[in-house]
Formats: C-alpha cells, sequence, structure tokens
C-alpha cells in the first residue's frame, strides 16, 4: 500500500507530519492491505495565518483494486486530529464497502 501526502503552503511540519502518519495510516488500514493499491492525504488549513477552530482539514482517498476511488474528510483543531478522524470514517467505509462486495 502506498501512501501520498499532498499538503498546502501553510502546513508547518510535513516531513515529520508525513513520516508519522505513513506509518500510521498503514497500520490503521492494515487489513485493507491487499485490496488497496494506494492512499492519498490531502492536508490543509482552512483559515491559514489567521487560525481558528476547526480549521485543519484531511481529505483521504483510498483507491480499492479493481473499484473506484472513496474518499472521506474530516476537519478539526489539529492535523492529528483530522487525520485520525479521517482514518477511522475510511476504516468505517470500507469495512461496508468490502463487506457487501463479499455478501453478493
Amino acid at each position: 500500500m502506498e501512501v501520498l501526502f499532498n499538503t498546502d503552503n501553510n502546513i508547518e511540519g510535513k516531513e515529520r507530519i508525513e513520516a508519522y502518519f505513513t506509518k500510521k495510516i498503514k497500520e490503521d488500514l492494515s487489513r485493507f492491505d491487499d485490496k488497496v493499491t494506494r492512499v492519498e492525504v490531502h492536508l490543509s488549513d482552512e483559515n491559514g495565518d489567521k487560525g481558528g477552530a476547526n480549521d485543519k482539514k484531511c481529505v483521504l482517498e483510498v483507491r480499492p483494486q479493481g473499484l473506484k476511488p472513496v474518499a472521506v474528510s474530516s476537519q478539526d483543531d489539529t492535523i492529528e486530529q483530522a487525520i485520525s478522524g479521517a482514518t477511522k470514517k475510511m476504516i468505517s467505509s470500507l469495512s461496508s464497502l468490502l463487506g457487501k462486495l463479499q455478501s453478493h
């Protein structure tokens, strides 16, 4: 499973975030490892330099083998919380999608 990060110019510490969360995302999505080819992580700070609550956004786009991409998003106070929220949503989405495919 390949994990790719894309960030806007307002996200600081991209290398640290990428190193830590690549491992975390792979661990969290490990049960789908044989079904997912790529995960794209899009991080942005919606308010930029202005600050504010719930301004960090994470969009996860997963590409399951032979299926259309699945995308979820989460917005929170920190990048860490936004990534964690999006990962939880993705686990739920993939479980539902792949579960439906197995039952047919």
